[in-house]
């Protein structure tokens, strides 16, 4: 008998990570995310997903960029 649907190796945990890297991924806002998961600080979450953070700064440069009147040069 199959139980899990052959996912045994995959806890709760994980998929609440995931869930918080997507969001972030897909630009969400941190405190939206922090409340999501329930954490109490939104520190906590940004120290958790920090790896997500630096891909969402590089795809902000060009709107930085907008912002400073400067398009075209990133």
């Amino acid at each position: 008998m199959l139980t899990g649907g052959g996912l045994e190796w995959l806890h709760l945990h994980d998929l609440r990570h995931a869930f918080a890297t997507f969001l972030l991924d897909q630009g969400e806002e941190l405190r939206t995310v922090m409340e999501l998961l329930g954490h109490s600080t939104i520190r906590m979450t940004a120290d958790t997903y920090r790896h997500v953070l630096p891909a969402r700064a590089r795809q902000a440069a060009p709107a930085i960029d907008r912002v400073l009147g400067e398009e075209g040069t990133a």
